[in-house]
């Protein structure tokens, strides 16, 4: 019987599931230990983690056993999926399971973002009456600019293109979408140029890393609403700021930092009257994304062991 080692969060019953068929060992925190995963991973046939934990070549070299390394979440940057291709190593990440939550999660931001919900909630709390000195605008015919057209971006294309979104797409890897595709390709300058909200959808890597910097706001012509939901470091977040105090950009939600969780010295940056929102990591954490994305890496388990 294979043995499986998961550790962080799944949900229960999808875990509930795989005890059925494997040994498993479960802990949820056990990605803040690297000494103990180092310690135990020779024992195990399967890898299962989110983006916390480091499964670098150094830890795959001791994981002598290990045949699949799942993945609870989209993003491969935590795992050297390379070594694990020399080494036959199946790395199975969770495509397209938490898509629609990222989703709703770039049209509540755009919503909130472009009618500046939160600079009105602040004032009228401390009892003030902003109903004309802040000007807001409606989404319907604003352009919607995706970087990265992979599921994730697919997905927030077409939930937001119901929201009155005018939809520009670039993808490096794309030339061109099918024609009965609404959405329209276009290059990154023509993008930047032309979009009222950017929405960042691309794994890190090092061409990604700093894509948005100082030089590429300066592009920005109609002072866009920009949105990370994908990792921190493909913006320069201290351009990010920069370009806000500068006017060159009307706001910002950041879902994923540089450094996580987000630094102090970061947040000691944010003044209380900017058009902004900061999560933690969560767009694409809900409770029925986390089931779609527990339940397709634990049968994608059991089929490869079976």
């Amino acid at each position: 019987m294979a043995k499986i080692l998961i550790s962080e969060f799944i949900n229960k019953d999808s875990l509930n599931k795989l005890k059925k068929f494997f040994k498993v060992h479960y802990d949820e925190k056990l990605w803040k230990n690297p000494k103990k995963i180092f310690k135990i991973i020779k024992e195990f046939d399967c890898l299962i983690v989110r983006n916390k934990t480091i499964v670098d070549k150094n830890l795959l070299q001791v994981a002598n056993k290990i045949k699949l390394v799942g993945r609870l979440g989209v993003g491969l940057d935590n795992i050297d999926t390379k070594y694990c291709y020399s080494k036959k190593i199946c790395v199975q990440p969770a495509i397209g399971m938490n898509a629609d939550s990222v989703a709703e999660y770039v049209g509540t931001c755009s919503l909130f973002l472009i009618k500046k919900i939160s600079l009105f909630h602040k004032k009228t709390l401390k009892g003030k009456w902003p109903r004309t000195i802040i000007s807001s605008e409606e989404l319907k015919g604003k352009n919607l600019g995706i970087i990265g057209f992979g599921s994730v971006g697919k997905k927030v294309s077409e939930y937001c293109s119901k929201l009155g979104l005018k939809v520009l797409v670039y993808d490096k890897y794309l030339k061109k979408l099918k024609k009965k595709n609404k959405f329209h390709y276009s290059s990154l300058s023509f993008l930047m140029k032309n979009s009222d909200i950017i929405s960042l959808h691309i794994p890190l890597t090092k061409g990604s890393k700093n894509l948005i910097n100082k030089n590429s706001f300066t592009k920005m012509k109609k002072k866009p609403i920009i949105i990370n939901t994908s990792r921190g470091s493909i913006i320069n977040e201290e351009d990010l700021l920069n370009a806000y105090n500068k006017n060159l950009i009307s706001g910002f939600a950041l879902d994923v930092f540089d450094k996580e969780p987000v630094q102090k010295k970061f947040l000691k940056k944010i003044n209380k009257d900017m058009n902004c929102i900061l999560t933690p990591h969560i767009s694409g954490i809900t409770y029925q994304s986390n089931k779609r994305v527990s339940d397709f890496i634990v049968d994608k388990a059991i089929n490869f062991f079976n």
